[in-house]
């Protein structure tokens, strides 16, 4: 996908000339959700936006948090496009690249449907960017432009698009797989102090790729595999973030349109990660020859037993609020002091930055600053 940004900075997809569909795409879960999807919100937006909401400004705090929230959902357009490139189905609705067989038969392992999920993933995150930057606008907010950061180099692998910049970098990844412990955890709440082990402790000792960084990463093919698998734990390591933010700042808002908005796109972030962190469970154990990182199996100790069988994707009770109350399934953390920058630390700390420039981590710094500053 190319984005161009006009003079008013109204971004526009750009679809190329010709975009290769692969065979046999399976029923796009767009038939279960059209006309609830942020698209269509923000195309019934911009035709016509509600009398209640046209004449009244967004306040400071507010407009921060919408701008925060476009930044992210912006950086993860970029990386879910770097991630169908390689391993999902590139096409009209989500263009740009031609597909990685060899890498898209290595994820396939984890479950058959992942080339479709990435693909619908991608379609979400862009929809979402767009949608915020277009309600900015409408409200009379100032939309987010990320475009001058777009300077990193991607992929050379083939099916990836060779030449285009990219803001975030998917080929030197710290990956953080605690989630997989905290929402299987029955008596411990992050928001509470507690910490949580990783399921692949190797991933945060490291710096890996989650997407070939050129064809010579097709062999040996357990280090094909092992990159497949970084891409499986990483998705689901994405969209818990997400899961989490956007219930924190809900907490902030003021307006209930802009709190409808939040209300409205966070359940998607949690789709997407029930999703990712069940598929994340079906990755072959093994250790990559060429770096030493181990896959553990997640099925035997310290793992194993009814708490971590790999095909769980209900988050189990735990305490929240304080631990006087009986346990509640929830999503975790949803503490707000801090959320904006908590989660761009996070990012950082995964690597997803690395090589950025300082401009733009002070542009990032910035806004989350201002989104922890708004209350309600």
């Amino acid at each position: 996908m190319k984005v161009d940004v006009s003079r008013s900075g109204e971004s526009k997809t750009q679809a190329p000339n010709e975009t290769p569909e692969r065979e046999n795409r399976s029923t796009s879960r767009r038939s279960f959700l059209a006309g609830a999807g942020a698209g269509a919100l923000g195309l019934s937006l911009l035709g016509s936006l509600p009398a209640a909401s046209a004449s009244v400004t967004l306040s400071e705090g507010d407009e921060s948090i919408l701008r925060f929230l476009a930044a992210l959902e912006t950086l993860e357009a970029d990386l879910w496009q770097q991630y169908n490139e390689i391993y999902g189905i590139p096409d009209s609705e989500v263009p740009g690249g031609s597909g990685n067989k060899l890498f898209t038969a290595a994820l396939v392992r984890l479950d058959s449907d992942m080339p479709q999920y990435t693909h619908d993933n991608t379609d979400d995150e862009i929809t979402h960017f767009q949608f915020l930057n277009a309600y900015l606008k409408a409200r009379g907010g100032k939309r987010v432009d990320m475009e001058p950061f777009r300077t990193l180099a991607g992929s050379q692998a083939t099916g990836a698009q060779k030449t285009k910049k990219r803001l975030t970098n998917l080929m030197e990844l710290t990956v953080d797989t605690t989630w997989w412990t905290r929402y299987r955890s029955s008596t411990k709440n992050p928001d509470l102090g507690d910490t949580f082990p990783p399921a692949v402790p190797g991933l945060l000792k490291g710096k890996f790729p989650a997407i070939p960084r050129s064809d010579a990463d097709s062999m040996p093919k357990k280090h094909r595999q092992a990159i497949a698998n970084t891409a499986g734990f990483h998705f689901a390591t994405i969209e818990q973030g997400g899961t989490s933010l956007y219930p924190s700042l809900a907490q902030r808002v003021k307006d209930p349109e802009v709190l409808r908005v939040l209300l409205s796109i966070g359940p998607t972030e949690t789709m997407h990660f029930q999703t990712w962190s069940d598929k994340a469970g079906n990755a072959p154990p093994l250790k990559d020859p060429t770096n030493g990182l181990v896959f553990p199996d997640l099925n035997k100790p310290p793992f194993g037993g009814q708490l971590f069988q790999t095909n769980l994707i209900m988050p189990e009770p735990t305490v929240f609020l304080d631990r006087k109350f009986p346990r509640v399934s929830i999503i975790r953390p949803t503490g707000t002091q801090g959320a904006a920058m908590g989660a761009l630390k996070f990012l950082t700390a995964d690597g997803l930055f690395r090589g950025q420039s300082n401009a733009f981590f002070a542009f990032m710094t910035q806004l989350a600053k201002e989104a922890d500053a708004a209350r309600r």
